[in-house]
């Protein structure tokens, strides 16, 4: 079974957990104890640790115990998914053995629609997560939140400075879009930035978000997986010293991050990776994912599948090509922009018909100003 990779949790930490008031996260989670495993089916979220360090520039050892007190002495809002913690995904005797272990479970989870949190690792472990989509017969939307990109140089093994690069090139191919957040231009190679858009993808500058953090909505509301590389906060807010990373995000904007990510109806994975074992970076790990955790609770479910009675739909006539579509959800006022497939009909992104997009787009289009996403997206789906 999928779930023979998962070690137990701590007593350690069951106990501490036990010992919460009613009030607190810890109280209300049920754990992978030695005892006793939780029935997966009544849960809604999951989480996991994967302390697998062996993608990065050296091994380490790091104990999750910290980030798991830190996140069950909080207290949560009016929340009804239900959680729990299934422990971890030991190292296996290599990488690879890893990789599969992690893909065997996470896959498990996806085909009972629940949501696995996995904490921990280097960020190559966002391979095995992304090849766990496989069987659902979808394309795949990644969302990395990083200042680099991870493409890595041509042959290199696979490493949390190259798994990007093996998704994008490996068989089978089912990635549809990739996204960067909060890149920072001095980290990349042109050829890497260039590459981005020749590919069709997109990349968001950290000054570009950190002076409109809502910009990133869109994007992970049409995520299918969101991994998070921690380095991309500040090292004075993470409390790790890098004298070479002076900027990155503000706790506050990689937590607003988070809830958007959780509050989308689309996301079905999300992972935090790179993490040390010191207890700053440990603390905030955990409110990164306690965010998460108040943005799914949030979820409307508004996304406009079938009918569309509960949207107003505005449509924007385009100099020299056809209308532009929007909707807007009079449930939650968020906007979506439709996909024109009338050249594109037997291609197999035919599902991906409704973009995601903002206000702001709408009035871009209405000034005859194609929304840059909605352009990527149609050229896409035309490759």
């Amino acid at each position: 079974m999928e779930f023979d990779f998962l070690s137990p949790v701590s007593a350690e930490v069951v106990t501490y957990a036990q010992q919460l008031s009613v009030q607190q996260l810890g109280s209300k989670v049920a754990f992978h104890t030695e005892l006793e495993f939780p029935a997966i089916s009544q849960f809604s979220i999951v989480l996991i640790g994967v302390p697998e360090y062996r993608g990065g520039n050296g091994a380490q050892e790091v104990d999750l115990s910290l980030v798991r007190k830190n996140l069950y002495q909080l207290y949560p809002g009016n929340w009804h998914a239900s959680l729990a913690d299934l422990g971890d995904v030991l190292p296996g005797n290599s990488l690879e053995d890893t990789y599969f272990a992690l893909k065997n479970v996470v896959q498990s989870l996806l085909r009972q629609s629940i949501m696995p949190i996995i904490i921990g690792g280097t960020q190559d472990l966002t391979y095995p997560m992304y090849r766990a989509y496989d069987s659902q017969e979808q394309m795949v939307n990644l969302v990395s939140i990083d200042a680099q990109f991870d493409f890595g140089k041509q042959g290199e093994a696979i490493s949390k400075d190259s798994y990007v690069s093996t998704i994008i090139v490996e068989e089978p191919n089912n990635l549809f879009n990739f996204c960067n957040l909060g890149f920072q231009t001095y980290y990349n190679p042109q050829e890497e930035i260039d590459l981005m858009d020749k590919l069709y993808f997109e990349a968001y500058r950290l000054g570009e978000l950190s002076a409109n953090i809502t910009l990133a909505e869109p994007v992970l509301r049409d995520a299918d997986l969101v991994s998070i590389d921690i380095h991309a906060v500040q090292s004075a807010v993470s409390a790790i010293y890098n004298p070479n990373r002076p900027n990155g995000f503000s706790g506050k904007e990689i937590c607003a991050l988070a809830r958007y990510a959780g509050i989308s109806d689309k996301v079905s994975s999300f992972g935090v990776f790179n993490m040390t074992h010191e207890p700053e970076e440990c603390a905030l790990l955990a409110q990164i994912v306690w965010y998460f955790l108040e943005g799914f609770n949030y979820r409307a479910n508004d996304y406009p599948f079938g009918t569309k009675t509960n949207y107003t739909r505005y449509i924007v006539p385009i100099d020299d090509q056809d209308s532009l579509v929007f909707y807007k959800s009079n449930k939650t006022d968020r906007w979506w922009i439709e996909a024109n497939l009338n050249e594109v009909t037997e291609n197999k992104y035919k599902s991906n018909t409704l973009l995601p997009c903002s206000y702001e787009e709408y009035l871009q289009a209405c000034n005859q100003e194609i929304p840059e996403r909605w352009w990527k997206i149609q050229r896409k789906m035309m490759l």
